[in-house]
């Protein structure tokens, strides 16, 4: 399984995205678009959202923090 977490250092949701998706023991590429450009136009193009978090679980995107989603793709 491949998840990448597009987010920013300051963002509350993001916080508890990554920290939920730790409790899973699922491991996950955090991605900080506030620093890395490229990254940040990757994110809109895959989700068509300016805003993070978005949560790429095996090429599916979550906009936002949806546990019942995540929960959903990982198969918890």
């Amino acid at each position: 399984m491949t998840v990448k977490v597009y987010s920013t250092p300051t963002c509350p949701w993001c916080t508890m995205a990554k920290n939920y998706l730790a409790s899973k023991n699922i491991a996950f590429e955090d991605i900080d678009v506030s620093r890395n450009p490229r990254k940040a136009i990757e994110m809109i193009e895959k989700s068509g959202q300016r805003g993070v978090p978005v949560i790429d679980i095996n090429g599916q995107i979550i906009v936002g923090f949806d546990q019942k989603k995540i929960d959903e793709m990982i198969g918890s």
